[in-house]
């Protein structure tokens, strides 16, 4: 049985206790009494998330100036919230859950002596980044505009963009001690209602205290499987363009990050300046990130397993070339290998979290150290080092596949230094099994490549030109092996 909601008392003195109890002695909880007539009122705000001016002029001072003498404290209320201030952004709420909510968002709370409810009104004045170019999705045409920490903003910059009234945005929040706004964006007719209730279902029972950023609910929105159908984004026009097609945004407040939800395997190839460039080039980019993300998991493994189990693979010179610098290094090729690719990750985790002024002296350690001087001194061989660059730049040019990249990098050096080719191959078909097994919200991971869609490759590993495709759309839930209905009542895939 669901429990019922605290309410706010008639009594201004119990309630002022009651949210004193709760905020303790926090210097930013301010409460201001005052009088109207000849009842006790008090404004509720929280220092630095209101604007003080607007507070001032437009709650207060209407206030204090309305003629309420001869009226009881409800009705003044009243005449309040429909005379004196009928101009502002004003709730009418009764539940103290949603006033602590709401006075934490930056509204001021106005309570008045034996009134039954309580007035919210939005005076935000909290600071906010600018709208700036998302330095994690630098595109060369399009908008240079990108979410920001704000879930109001976010929502406005996709709503001047889809100028249509069936576009939503439902109001959710997340977090059992800490309420966090966030809200689903999709467009009513396109999306499936079955996939729309699952991710309403899933979020619902995420058993989260807080929710500071996007990726907390992601583990509660797709499986365990090597990649997430769960996409991610900062970019409005990205956001737009996905739920044109039939998916579920997922806007956080406080993070400028957004949830895409079904999100393809194929998509992680794809990016906005696609849609902007001749589809021919389109395509040769989408081929080059496609070969760029085998090399990136695959180059250092097989590299391990040639040199170790099979180095009749190599031709004579290329061989030669090897041995020779392999018996320079006191190492073990699976043992350096592994070394090496651990030293660049940590060489990467450093530049990405010191001070951005110390971030090209990383740079240049790592090229003089563990480049020049380790070769130099013997200690790392130079088809090695080449090997692992090599397999790292590939990875950059897929940045949302990064992580789990890495991780399957160290898997295959693994494989390719105990078990040779064998290894490597077979455990390239799990994760080629795993890929094409995952089921997020009923629609195919692997689609449209497993199961095979010929209309859905239209936009998949080549682009057709936009007088094929315009006012053609093809609905995510419509790709072949689809069943969203059938995982209406599932928690998780």
């Amino acid at each position: 049985m669901k429990k019922q909601e605290e309410q706010f008392a008639r009594s201004l003195p119990e309630n002022l206790v009651r949210l004193k109890n709760l905020f303790g002695d926090t210097m930013d909880y301010l409460p201001r009494t005052f009088r109207v007539g000849e009842t006790m009122a008090a404004l509720i705000t929280i220092d630095g998330l209101t604007n003080k001016q607007t507070v001032a002029q437009s709650i207060l001072q209407p206030i204090l100036a309305a003629p309420v003498l001869q009226l009881t404290g409800q009705e003044k209320l009243c005449y309040i919230r429909d005379h004196a201030l009928a101009a502002v952004e004003q709730k009418e709420i009764t539940s103290l859950q949603m006033g602590l909510e709401l006075l934490m968002a930056g509204f001021a709370l106005l309570l008045m002596d034996g009134a039954s409810f309580v007035l919210a009104f939005g005076v935000q004045g909290f600071p906010l980044r600018g709208v700036d170019e998302p330095s994690n999705e630098v595109m060369q045409r399009g908008s240079r505009e990108g979410f920001i920490e704000s879930l109001q903003m976010n929502a406005a910059m996709i709503r001047r963009r889809l100028r249509t009234p069936k576009l939503r945005f439902e109001s959710m929040t997340v977090g059992k001690e800490s309420r966090t706004q966030i809200a689903l964006c999709y467009i009513e007719g396109k999306v499936d209602s079955a996939l729309l209730q699952q991710i309403r279902k899933r979020i619902e029972k995420a058993p989260l205290d807080h929710t500071l950023a996007a990726g907390y609910l992601t583990p509660f929105l797709h499986g365990s499987g090597i990649f997430s159908g769960v996409g991610l984004t900062e970019r409005p026009d990205t956001v737009c363009g996905k739920i044109e097609e039939g998916r579920v945004a997922i806007l956080v407040n406080g993070t400028p990050n957004v949830l895409l939800v079904p999100f393809l395997f194929i998509e992680n190839f794809q990016s906005f300046d696609d849609y902007a460039i001749r589809p021919s080039f389109a395509a040769f980019a989408r081929y080059l990130k496609l070969f760029s993300f085998f090399v990136a998991m695959l180059a250092p493994g097989i590299f391990v397993s040639v040199c170790t189990f099979h180095p009749e693979l190599f031709t004579m010179t290329l061989l030669m070339k090897v041995a020779q610098a392999q018996i320079q290094t006191p190492f073990p090729i699976i043992a350096e290998t592994f070394i090496v690719q651990i030293l660049y990750e940590v060489l990467r985790e450093a530049g990405l979290r010191v001070p951005r002024s110390l971030s090209q002296t990383i740079s240049i350690v790592g090229a003089l150290v563990i480049g020049e001087t380790a070769i130099n001194a013997g200690f790392i061989s130079g088809p090695t080092l080449l090997v692992v660059a090599i397999s790292a730049v590939c990875s950059y040019t897929i940045p949302s596949l990064y992580e789990p990249l890495a991780l399957l990098r160290l898997l295959f050096i693994l494989l390719g230094g105990t078990v040779g080719l064998w290894g490597v191959f077979a455990v390239f078909v799990v994760v080629l099994v795993d890929l094409c097994g995952e089921n997020p919200f009923g629609v195919p991971l692997g689609a449209p490549l497993s199961p095979f869609s010929r209309r859905g490759l239209r936009d998949s590993l080549w682009r057709m030109s936009w007088k094929k495709m315009a006012g053609k759309p093809f609905l995510v839930q419509h790709m072949p092996g689809s069943h969203v209905k059938e995982h209406e009542e599932d928690g998780e895939n």
